[in-house]
């Protein structure tokens, strides 16, 4: 396996570690009860990383995360979901906060944000891609981006590829994908590392003419995120997600992404098989 799948592979295998529990904490593992007696779960999202988390047309939380979150509220006994709006760079301060009581927003699970939090079963898995505006034909792969500008977004695993992979490149954070790409087309940064769903979406949003070159850099992991203390209530999420795997809600739900060219339980499996058959 090339470097190149070295981020998705190591943030698989420190999720396998991560997902067997947090047993040490037992003693006050009472939130998932808190939960359910509620009926309500706090989620933090960007409202910003379309299609996985946005605004819809009538102004209230959407996308594919969305809909997972609260598929698994439903299934662990707690059906009010709240969406709470935050940026990437807040998310592990805001859960240790009790902000929120989950993040769920296609988020990595790498070894920095596993110091501080738990993640769950994944649950989707996206492809990092080289976005450029369209007709820059300098740029046609990763060899080309030395000496560029490159736009990502502050905080999210994309950033993390780009610092750990592009060391010839100037990289630009910003707060959300819609910054980076008006710098895209006004030509401040030139080119982003984004997944296919978020790169079309920002490139519709903003009208905007873009092309991805080269092959799909990286195949990432996601899961939801929630703090360490709650091993009861990671096992419930596990459970809902692991049944929304075997009962199709999952493929259910990716089907309605636009670009998509897989059944997201087969993304799944894939990432998995590939963080197995590494070199350990």
């Amino acid at each position: 396996m090339t470097m190149l799948a070295c981020l998705g592979t190591a943030a698989l295998a420190l999720w396998a570690v991560a997902a067997s529990g947090s047993p040490a904490h037992a003693q006050s593992d009472t939130k998932l009860a808190a939960l359910r007696a509620s009926g309500t779960m706090r989620v933090g999202i960007t409202q910003t990383s379309p299609p996985w988390t946005y605004l819809g047309d009538d102004n209230k939380p959407a996308g594919y995360d969305v809909a997972v979150a609260k598929e698994v509220g439903r299934r662990i006994g707690v059906p009010n979901v709240v969406f709470v709006a935050d940026t990437f760079k807040n998310f592990m301060e805001g859960l240790r906060a009790d902000k929120y009581d989950f993040v769920f927003n296609d988020l990595a699970p790498t070894a920095e944000r596993q110091r501080v939090v738990d993640f769950t079963e994944i649950y989707g898995v996206e492809d990092y891609r080289i976005v450029v505006r369209a007709g820059l034909h300098a740029i046609k792969g990763l060899d080309d981006l030395k000496g560029r500008t490159i736009g990502v977004t502050t905080a999210t695993a994309n950033e993390a590829w780009a610092r750990a992979n592009l060391p010839d490149t100037t990289i630009k954070g910003y707060d959300n994908g819609s910054f980076v790409f008006q710098d895209l087309g006004n030509g401040r940064v030139d080119a982003t590392i984004i997944s296919h769903f978020g790169g079309v979406h920002y490139a519709q949003a903003t009208n905007l003419s873009v092309e991805e070159v080269g092959p799909p850099l990286v195949f990432m992991p996601f899961a939801a995120a929630l703090r360490k203390s709650e091993p009861s209530l990671k096992a419930a999420a596990d459970d809902a997600i692991r049944g929304m795997i075997a009962d199709g809600t999952l493929d259910a739900i990716s089907s309605q992404l636009k670009g998509i060219d897989y059944a997201m339980t087969e993304g799944i499996a894939r990432a998995k098989g590939e963080a197995a058959a590494a070199p350990k």
